[in-house]
């Protein structure tokens, strides 16, 4: 986040929590209080949710390559299931 923009959605994140816990919402300060935590992680350290999700793919491409290579099924070849499909 740019500029102001942080400290901004800080404010609404504490205005948001104050008015929760005012309301006796204490589930919803939480959950608010959490997205602001997370807020703060994603711009100090620059890792957010995106990343996370990205990593976990290619994790999992990786992994399924490997299993594939493993069993000696590396691709979908049609012309071996035609054959089949004729006998």
């Amino acid at each position: 986040m740019d500029g102001i923009m942080y400290p901004i959605s800080l404010l609404a994140i504490a205005l948001m929590a104050f008015t929760f816990y005012q309301n006796n919402s204490i589930k919803m300060m939480v959950l608010i209080l959490a997205i602001g935590g997370y807020i703060i992680y994603s711009h100090e350290t620059g890792y957010n949710a995106t990343e996370f999700k990205n990593e976990m793919i290619d994790s999992l491409d990786k992994s399924a390559r490997d299993f594939s290579k493993s069993r000696g099924t590396e691709g979908y070849d049609e012309t071996k299931l035609k054959k089949e499909l004729k006998d």
